[in-house]
């Protein structure tokens, strides 16, 4: 069954990217390009991408305006409203509410998984449309204060696993679902709250 999986690196206090969309935190970062969480092993189970227009316009900026070809093979969802053009043919440009668009995205997928590459809001809202199993982040020994968030909307995780890769911490998490205001993990939510 076709897992949807938001897969990203972030600093210590949550954030993907600087005010500037700067990546220089990250780029800076010792890691074991075969130790644990690492992107070629993760790559080999997606089938299909989502991602935001700020994330795409990054990769343009600093993948293909260096003369570098789109990095993915696999159909790319590029959920924007602006005018955004594709710079390959495995691009399809979309927009509206993720939930419209899950038969064609499971489809394009196969029987492999779908990567939920970013940014933050974009992760939040296929949550929102029940369509984000898993969040795997490595997060880096840097702080930044602002920025671009890891995350925008408030849910509950369950923590499955936690290694170490060089600098990073890698943690993987299962979506529980939305926060919802005094109720935790572990309370019961259907039906009456278990007592204090």
């Amino acid at each position: 069954m076709t897992a949807f999986r938001y897969f990203t690196a972030t600093t210590l206090d949550g954030f993907l990217a600087d005010d500037d969309d700067n990546l220089d935190w990250l780029l800076s970062q010792p890691i074991d390009e075969s130790g644990p969480m690492n992107h070629t092993d993760f790559i080999a189970d997606v089938g299909a991408l989502v991602m935001g227009a700020t994330t795409y316009r990054w990769l343009l900026d600093h993948e293909v305006t260096a003369g570098r070809p789109w990095p993915y093979s696999v159909p790319t969802f590029l959920f924007t409203h602006r005018d955004d053009a594709a710079v390959s043919q495995t691009i399809r440009v979309v927009s509206g509410d993720p939930r419209d668009l899950r038969a064609q995205i499971v489809s394009a997928a196969g029987d492999r998984d779908v990567w939920v590459v970013g940014g933050g809001d974009l992760a939040a809202q296929f949550a929102d449309a029940g369509m984000l199993d898993e969040i795997l982040v490595s997060i880096a020994p840097v702080t930044l204060g602002s920025g671009r968030p890891l995350f925008t909307a408030a849910y509950d995780l369950t923590l499955t696993s936690v290694e170490r890769n060089s600098a990073f911490v890698c943690a993987r998490y299962d979506v529980v679902g939305p926060r919802r205001a005094g109720v935790g993990p572990g309370d019961v939510v259907s039906g009456a709250l278990s007592p204090g």
